[in-house]
């Protein structure tokens, strides 16, 4: 028993390291397959590496090698340019070399020649001097005496060529100056033809029947007495049929009340609050269309920039007359003749224009001022930022500042067309003429006055004296005492300017 134990335990002892050696064949055997397929793999793994490592050595050597080649390429072309650009410079170089050679030529030239002039000058101040000794001897004249003599005589030559010259000029000036002046105030007067508006100082209101008078007079006259009060004119109700007379001066006042008694009759109502509160709104109405009027007036003559209080200026002409002469009407006539006139003489029609529009903006005051309206006019002006050549044009236009611009003859011109024309004012002829006459007759009757006359309609009046008679600090006391007694003796429009002329004339006859 003991011995088949011991044989059993010989055998799994045998039998283990059987076991044991034939393990690490095996697994020595793997380790080693294992061993070689790694070194397999690693061996591709180099290669490949190896391949792309070349490959990219060989790409980047190809993009230096192109870079160098650019860059070589690049060197070239910087060679080349600097090259022709030293040839450049060398071409310039001989070529100022050449001009400075030919310079220095020319100059050496030049002065041989003035050296030449030199001794010519030299030589001919010597036979000048000979030929002058000669001359004096024969002449018996110095030459300073000669020169002098010879100087004279040419200026007594050209006195009289220059001035027969200068009177030829001025004659035929004068004439084409005539000539040309009647046509172009031709050509104005007859492509500016309008309409005459002749006003009176009365509206005539019409109503359905005579006892809308008695409404309107109310009880003891309360309502008649109110619409006066509120609107200052006067209403007359008498005996004519369907018809009430309002009377004023101011045509805006004329123009208040007709539109206030329109609205109160077609309304019914009438009581003196009633009157107040349509004289009111009419009051707001009338001065909205004053504006408007002046705004249309504007856009119509193609004035643009005025200033709003112009504006509304000129639109108060449309309620204004002069002489019966409707003054907004004269306004625009005169702006569209000075346009004209102003383009036949290439200057500024569009200044002309706006010149002739406010011209008699002084007419128009919203209180009554101590000045004359063109000046009172030329004052408004430049408050309101014209420039001097429109305020001047305005102020100069009736002679009582100095004319500065081009611009004020032919303002004062086209409103002496536009207020001269045949019915374009209304005044009683005999009236006009006899007013004229007293004018001359009243300067007529101081002593040393020899003629006297009243132009621009009775709105100057020059008086002639005899230059032996009076002298000239005696002129201006007798223009300031026919002023005077004009004012105190006689009643006219507007205002006269008195000029007196004191002048020596001096004839002869030439056979």
């Amino acid at each position: 028993m003991i011995v088949y134990i011991i044989v059993a335990a010989a055998c799994l002892v045998a039998g283990c390291a059987a076991g044991f050696v034939l393990f690490r064949y095996v697994v020595t055997g793997k380790y080693k397959q294992i061993i070689e397929e790694a070194d397999k793999e690693a061996q591709v793994i180099k290669e490949k590496k190896l391949l792309e490592v070349k490959e990219k050595f060989l790409n980047k050597k190809a993009e230096l090698e192109k870079e160098v080649q650019q860059r070589n390429q690049q060197i070239q072309q910087h060679e080349n340019r600097l090259k022709q650009r030293e040839l450049s410079l060398n071409q310039r170089q001989d070529e100022l070399n050449r001009k400075k050679n030919d310079l220095e030529t020319d100059r050496k030239r030049i002065e041989n020649q003035q050296q030449g002039l030199a001794r010519r000058e030299e030589e001919l101040k010597n036979l000048e001097a000979q030929e002058r000794e000669k001359l004096e001897a024969i002449s018996g004249l110095s030459a300073d005496e000669a020169r002098e003599r010879l100087v004279e005589s040419l200026k007594d030559e050209a006195k009289t060529n220059a001035a027969s010259y200068i009177n030829e000029i001025m004659d035929e000036a004068k004439m084409t100056a005539n000539k040309e002046a009647k046509r172009i105030v031709i050509q104005s007067i007859q492509r500016v033809a309008t309409e005459t508006a002749i006003e009176n100082s009365v509206t005539v209101f019409h109503i359905d029947n005579d006892e809308v008078k008695g409404r309107i007079i109310g009880r003891e006259g309360r309502n008649i007495r109110a619409l006066e009060a509120a609107t200052g004119v006067e209403i007359v109700v008498d005996d004519t049929p369907e018809a009430i007379v309002i009377s004023a001066f101011d045509p805006v006042r004329r123009e208040i009340c007709r539109l206030a008694l329109h609205q109160l009759v077609a309304d019914g109502r009438i009581h003196p609050a009633r009157i107040e509160e349509v004289v009111n709104k009419v009051t707001k109405q009338v001065e909205e269309e004053i504006a408007e009027t002046g705004k249309r007036t504007a856009i119509d003559l193609g004035i643009h920039g005025l200033h709003p209080e112009l504006v509304r200026i000129v639109g108060k002409m449309k309620y204004r007359s002069s002489y019966g002469q409707n003054l907004l009407q004269h306004a625009r006539e005169t702006a569209n003749l000075c346009a004209v006139m102003a383009s036949e003489l290439g200057l500024n029609p569009k200044k002309a224009k706006r010149a002739g529009l406010l011209h008699d903006i002084g007419k128009v005051p919203d209180e009554e001022p101590e000045l004359p309206h063109a000046i009172y006019g030329a004052k408004l002006a430049e408050k309101y930022k014209e420039k001097p050549d429109i305020c001047n044009a305005i102020g100069a236009h009736h002679d009582e500042m100095e004319m500065t611009t081009l611009l004020a003859p032919i303002v004062q011109v086209c409103d002496a067309i536009s207020g001269a024309r045949p019915g374009a004012r209304r005044e009683i002829v005999e009236a006009y003429i006899k007013r004229l006459n007293d004018l001359e007759n009243i300067a007529m009757s101081y002593p040393g006055v020899t003629k006297t006359y009243a132009i621009q309609a009775g709105r100057e009046l020059r008086v002639i004296v005899g230059a032996d008679k009076i002298d000239d600090k005696q002129t201006e006391s007798l223009s300031t005492e026919i002023a005077k007694k004009i004012q105190d003796e006689m009643t006219y429009p507007g205002q006269v300017k008195i000029t007196v002329i004191r002048e020596t004339r001096a004839v002869s006859y030439a056979k």
